[in-house]
């Protein structure tokens, strides 16, 4: 399957399109695409940790303390799949955070703009924080995991802060 920017002009329905295109499910309720390496990553996190989904340029292996492969997909389908089994931190003003076209937090373009749209859908409440090239490198370098994708956006990084999962309520 390629990349989810690939599949549609519209990088939103080429994600949804993804998770919804009938894929066999393993694990009731669990996307598909989250593969056992990103499950054992995304349960092993700790309140605060940082996940970041990378674009097919970036030098993943290079930077990553921690890697996981996705190759042959697009962010967007992944960082859906991450959005609904994965609560992002809200004991902190930002909890999402991506690149910015041409590293300039004031620009975004179509891939961004979807980021964005996903986050305000799956994590209510939240807002992406955009940011420029010298505050997300480094970002992404000191982050608990690093999943290389295959997305072929430009400046299409993003990352995401892991919250809490509150017990439920005594009833």
């Amino acid at each position: 399957m390629p990349p989810s920017s690939a599949l549609s002009d519209d990088p939103a329905q080429s994600a949804e399109a993804f998770l919804t295109c009938g894929a066999a499910e393993m694990l009731i309720g669990i996307p598909p695409i989250l593969g056992p390496d990103l499950l054992f990553t995304l349960r092993s996190m700790g309140h605060g940790d940082e996940i970041a989904l990378v674009d097919g340029n970036y030098p993943a292996q290079e930077h990553a303390r921690r890697l996981i492969r996705a190759d042959g997909h697009g962010i967007l389908v992944l960082l859906e799949a991450i959005l609904l089994v994965m609560p992002l931190d809200r004991s902190v003003p930002q909890a999402a955070f991506r690149a910015s076209l041409n590293n300039d937090a004031r620009q975004a373009g179509p891939f961004h703009l979807a980021v964005d749209a996903a986050v305000r859908r799956l994590a209510p409440g939240q807002m992406v924080t955009p940011l420029d090239g010298a505050q997300l490198y480094p970002r992404i370098r000191a982050a608990h995991t690093i999943v290389a994708t295959s997305e072929l956006a430009l400046y299409a990084n993003v990352i995401l802060r892991k919250g809490v999962v509150a017990p439920a309520a005594d009833g």
